[in-house]
Protein backbone atom coordinates (compact mmCIF):
# COMPACT_ATOMS: atom_id res chain seq x y z
CA UNK A 1 0.00 0.00 0.00
CA UNK A 2 1.08 3.56 -0.48
CA UNK A 3 2.72 5.05 2.58
CA UNK A 4 0.36 7.50 4.24
CA UNK A 5 1.59 10.16 6.62
CA UNK A 6 -0.83 12.60 8.14
CA UNK A 7 1.75 15.10 9.31
CA UNK A 8 0.61 18.60 8.49
CA UNK A 9 3.98 20.29 8.70
CA UNK A 10 5.50 17.89 6.17
CA UNK A 11 2.68 18.38 3.69
CA UNK A 12 3.14 22.13 4.04
CA UNK A 13 6.82 21.70 3.17
CA UNK A 14 5.95 19.46 0.21
CA UNK A 15 3.60 22.13 -1.12
CA UNK A 16 6.22 24.84 -0.66
CA UNK A 17 8.85 22.91 -2.59
CA UNK A 18 6.42 22.00 -5.35
CA UNK A 19 5.11 25.57 -5.64
CA UNK A 20 8.59 27.09 -5.95
CA UNK A 21 9.73 24.64 -8.61
CA UNK A 22 6.52 24.90 -10.62
CA UNK A 23 6.49 28.70 -10.47
CA UNK A 24 10.03 28.80 -11.84
CA UNK A 25 9.10 26.57 -14.77
CA UNK A 26 5.88 28.49 -15.39
CA UNK A 27 7.87 31.72 -15.71
CA UNK A 28 10.95 30.28 -17.37
CA UNK A 29 13.39 31.82 -14.91
CA UNK A 30 14.42 31.49 -11.28
CA UNK A 31 15.05 34.08 -8.59
CA UNK A 32 17.90 33.74 -6.15
CA UNK A 33 20.53 36.45 -5.85
CA UNK A 34 19.42 37.51 -9.32
CA UNK A 35 16.95 36.45 -11.97
CA UNK A 36 18.34 33.59 -14.07
CA UNK A 37 16.86 32.24 -17.29
CA UNK A 38 16.38 28.47 -17.07
CA UNK A 39 17.32 27.95 -20.72
CA UNK A 40 20.31 30.21 -21.32
CA UNK A 41 22.86 32.31 -19.47
CA UNK A 42 20.78 35.49 -19.43
CA UNK A 43 20.46 37.11 -16.01
CA UNK A 44 18.92 40.27 -14.60
CA UNK A 45 20.00 41.95 -11.40
CA UNK A 46 17.21 42.52 -8.90
CA UNK A 47 16.52 46.21 -8.39
CA UNK A 48 17.87 47.28 -11.78
CA UNK A 49 15.97 48.41 -14.88
CA UNK A 50 16.68 47.34 -18.46
CA UNK A 51 16.00 49.09 -21.76
CA UNK A 52 13.57 47.44 -24.13
CA UNK A 53 12.70 49.43 -27.21
CA UNK A 54 11.61 52.82 -25.96
CA UNK A 55 10.80 51.50 -22.48
CA UNK A 56 12.68 50.58 -19.34
CA UNK A 57 11.64 47.30 -17.73
CA UNK A 58 12.11 46.04 -14.19
CA UNK A 59 14.42 43.05 -13.88
CA UNK A 60 11.51 40.65 -13.47
CA UNK A 61 9.58 42.05 -16.43
CA UNK A 62 12.75 42.00 -18.50
CA UNK A 63 13.15 38.27 -17.84
CA UNK A 64 9.52 37.63 -18.78
CA UNK A 65 10.06 39.42 -22.11
CA UNK A 66 13.38 37.60 -22.66
CA UNK A 67 11.76 34.16 -22.23
CA UNK A 68 9.07 35.10 -24.77
CA UNK A 69 11.47 36.61 -27.31
CA UNK A 70 14.35 34.16 -27.04
CA UNK A 71 12.55 30.92 -26.21
CA UNK A 72 9.01 31.43 -27.55
CA UNK A 73 7.60 31.39 -24.04
CA UNK A 74 7.85 29.02 -21.05
CA UNK A 75 5.79 26.21 -22.58
CA UNK A 76 7.67 26.07 -25.85
CA UNK A 77 10.96 26.19 -23.96
CA UNK A 78 9.94 23.26 -21.79
CA UNK A 79 8.76 21.21 -24.75
CA UNK A 80 12.09 21.73 -26.48
CA UNK A 81 14.01 20.18 -23.61
CA UNK A 82 15.47 16.70 -24.26
CA UNK A 83 13.26 13.73 -23.42
CA UNK A 84 15.77 12.71 -20.74
CA UNK A 85 14.75 15.87 -18.90
CA UNK A 86 11.00 15.93 -19.57
CA UNK A 87 10.33 12.20 -19.57
CA UNK A 88 8.22 12.73 -22.70
CA UNK A 89 8.53 10.95 -26.01
CA UNK A 90 8.92 12.95 -29.22
CA UNK A 91 5.31 12.16 -30.09
CA UNK A 92 4.10 13.36 -26.70
CA UNK A 93 6.08 16.57 -27.03
CA UNK A 94 4.65 17.19 -30.49
CA UNK A 95 1.09 16.49 -29.44
CA UNK A 96 1.42 18.72 -26.37
CA UNK A 97 2.55 21.58 -28.58
CA UNK A 98 -0.51 21.05 -30.78
CA UNK A 99 -2.73 20.97 -27.69
CA UNK A 100 -1.19 24.28 -26.62
CA UNK A 101 -2.07 25.75 -30.00
CA UNK A 102 -5.72 24.68 -29.48
CA UNK A 103 -5.69 22.52 -32.59
CA UNK A 104 -8.77 20.28 -32.72
CA UNK A 105 -8.25 16.57 -32.19
CA UNK A 106 -9.40 15.66 -35.70
CA UNK A 107 -6.83 17.98 -37.25
CA UNK A 108 -4.11 16.72 -34.89
CA UNK A 109 -4.98 13.21 -36.02
CA UNK A 110 -4.61 14.23 -39.68
CA UNK A 111 -1.25 15.89 -39.09
CA UNK A 112 0.13 12.91 -37.16
CA UNK A 113 -1.44 10.28 -39.38
CA UNK A 114 -3.41 8.67 -36.55
CA UNK A 115 -7.07 8.33 -35.57
CA UNK A 116 -8.95 10.83 -33.41
CA UNK A 117 -9.37 8.14 -30.74
CA UNK A 118 -5.56 7.81 -30.59
CA UNK A 119 -5.29 11.53 -29.92
CA UNK A 120 -7.89 11.26 -27.16
CA UNK A 121 -5.94 8.34 -25.68
CA UNK A 122 -2.79 10.49 -25.67
CA UNK A 123 -4.68 13.21 -23.84
CA UNK A 124 -5.86 10.72 -21.20
CA UNK A 125 -2.38 9.24 -20.72
CA UNK A 126 -0.82 12.67 -20.34
CA UNK A 127 -3.31 13.57 -17.59
CA UNK A 128 -2.45 10.31 -15.84
CA UNK A 129 1.25 11.18 -16.17
CA UNK A 130 0.51 14.51 -14.47
CA UNK A 131 -1.11 12.75 -11.50
CA UNK A 132 1.78 10.30 -11.25
CA UNK A 133 4.36 13.09 -11.29
CA UNK A 134 2.59 14.85 -8.42
CA UNK A 135 2.57 11.67 -6.36
CA UNK A 136 6.22 10.98 -7.17
CA UNK A 137 7.26 14.50 -6.19
CA UNK A 138 5.46 14.11 -2.86
CA UNK A 139 7.10 10.73 -2.23
CA UNK A 140 10.59 12.02 -2.94
CA UNK A 141 10.05 15.10 -0.77
CA UNK A 142 8.78 12.97 2.11
CA UNK A 143 11.74 10.62 1.78
CA UNK A 144 14.03 13.61 2.29
CA UNK A 145 12.45 14.34 5.68
CA UNK A 146 14.87 13.04 8.36
CA UNK A 147 12.53 13.13 11.35
CA UNK A 148 9.70 10.80 10.40
CA UNK A 149 8.99 7.25 11.56
CA UNK A 150 6.84 5.44 9.00
CA UNK A 151 3.85 3.40 10.21
CA UNK A 152 4.14 -0.34 9.70
CA UNK A 153 2.66 -1.68 6.48
CA UNK A 154 -0.44 -3.19 8.08
CA UNK A 155 -1.21 -0.17 10.25
CA UNK A 156 -4.93 0.34 10.79
CA UNK A 157 -6.84 3.62 11.13
CA UNK A 158 -3.84 5.79 10.23
CA UNK A 159 -4.10 9.10 12.05
CA UNK A 160 -2.12 11.42 14.35
CA UNK A 161 -1.05 8.46 16.48
CA UNK A 162 1.46 7.63 13.74
CA UNK A 163 3.07 11.08 13.78
CA UNK A 164 6.15 9.66 15.51
CA UNK A 165 9.58 11.23 15.43
CA UNK A 166 12.81 9.38 16.30
CA UNK A 167 13.08 11.51 19.45
CA UNK A 168 9.60 10.43 20.61
CA UNK A 169 10.42 6.81 19.87
CA UNK A 170 13.65 6.88 21.86
CA UNK A 171 12.01 8.66 24.81
CA UNK A 172 9.17 6.13 25.07
CA UNK A 173 11.48 3.12 24.80
CA UNK A 174 13.77 4.55 27.47
CA UNK A 175 10.87 5.41 29.80
CA UNK A 176 8.97 2.11 29.68
CA UNK A 177 11.72 -0.48 29.28
CA UNK A 178 14.14 -1.31 32.05
CA UNK A 179 17.83 -2.05 31.54
CA UNK A 180 17.07 -5.55 30.26
CA UNK A 181 14.37 -4.31 27.87
CA UNK A 182 11.48 -5.57 30.02
CA UNK A 183 8.20 -3.61 30.17
CA UNK A 184 6.51 -3.78 33.56
CA UNK A 185 3.71 -1.31 32.85
CA UNK A 186 2.17 -0.91 29.42
CA UNK A 187 0.99 2.64 28.61
CA UNK A 188 -2.60 3.57 27.80
CA UNK A 189 -1.77 6.42 25.44
CA UNK A 190 -2.02 5.30 21.84
CA UNK A 191 1.20 6.73 20.45
CA UNK A 192 3.30 5.25 23.27
CA UNK A 193 1.51 1.94 22.87
CA UNK A 194 2.29 1.83 19.14
CA UNK A 195 5.96 2.59 19.71
CA UNK A 196 6.31 -0.27 22.17
CA UNK A 197 4.33 -2.71 20.00
CA UNK A 198 6.56 -1.89 17.02
CA UNK A 199 9.57 -2.73 19.17
CA UNK A 200 8.11 -5.92 20.65
CA UNK A 201 7.13 -7.39 17.27
CA UNK A 202 10.76 -7.27 16.12
CA UNK A 203 11.41 -10.26 18.38
CA UNK A 204 9.36 -12.45 16.01
CA UNK A 205 10.64 -13.81 12.70
CA UNK A 206 8.89 -12.91 9.44
CA UNK A 207 8.68 -16.40 7.99
CA UNK A 208 7.68 -18.34 11.08
CA UNK A 209 4.32 -19.36 12.56
CA UNK A 210 3.92 -19.40 16.35
CA UNK A 211 1.58 -21.48 18.43
CA UNK A 212 -0.15 -19.36 21.07
CA UNK A 213 1.89 -20.94 23.85
CA UNK A 214 5.14 -20.20 21.99
CA UNK A 215 4.01 -16.65 21.36
CA UNK A 216 3.25 -16.21 25.05
CA UNK A 217 6.66 -17.59 26.05
CA UNK A 218 8.39 -14.98 23.90
CA UNK A 219 6.16 -12.13 25.08
CA UNK A 220 6.76 -13.03 28.72
CA UNK A 221 10.44 -12.25 28.20
CA UNK A 222 9.65 -8.62 27.32
CA UNK A 223 6.38 -7.58 28.93
CA UNK A 224 4.45 -8.35 32.09
CA UNK A 225 0.91 -8.21 30.71
CA UNK A 226 1.62 -10.55 27.81
CA UNK A 227 -2.05 -11.45 27.20
CA UNK A 228 -3.03 -7.81 26.63
CA UNK A 229 -0.03 -7.19 24.42
CA UNK A 230 -0.83 -10.33 22.39
CA UNK A 231 -4.29 -8.87 21.71
CA UNK A 232 -2.84 -5.47 20.83
CA UNK A 233 -0.45 -7.02 18.31
CA UNK A 234 -3.47 -8.40 16.44
CA UNK A 235 -5.71 -5.36 16.86
CA UNK A 236 -3.08 -2.93 15.56
CA UNK A 237 -2.07 -5.12 12.63
CA UNK A 238 1.43 -6.06 13.78
CA UNK A 239 0.56 -9.76 13.70
CA UNK A 240 -2.07 -12.04 12.16
CA UNK A 241 -3.60 -15.26 13.47
CA UNK A 242 -5.77 -18.10 12.29
CA UNK A 243 -9.49 -17.91 13.02
CA UNK A 244 -9.23 -20.41 15.87
CA UNK A 245 -6.26 -18.56 17.38
CA UNK A 246 -3.99 -21.58 17.22
CA UNK A 247 -1.31 -19.99 15.04
CA UNK A 248 0.20 -16.49 14.91
CA UNK A 249 2.62 -14.86 12.47
CA UNK A 250 4.24 -11.51 11.98
CA UNK A 251 2.49 -9.27 9.45
CA UNK A 252 4.49 -8.02 6.49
Amino acid sequence: MLVYLQINIIFVEVNKVEDVVIQEYLRGFSRHKEYQCLYCETTAEIGCVYPYGKKFLTAEKYMEVHVMDAHQGPLAALLQLPKETTGLSETQQEILMLFAQNVEDKFIAQRLGVTASTVRNHRFKLKEKQKQSQVFLSIMTLLAQPDVILPHQNAKMLDDRYNITPEEQEKVLTTYRDASGYIKTFPAKEKRKLILLADIVTHFEWDKNYHESSLNDILKQYVADFATVRRYLIEYGFMHRTQDGSSYWRAK
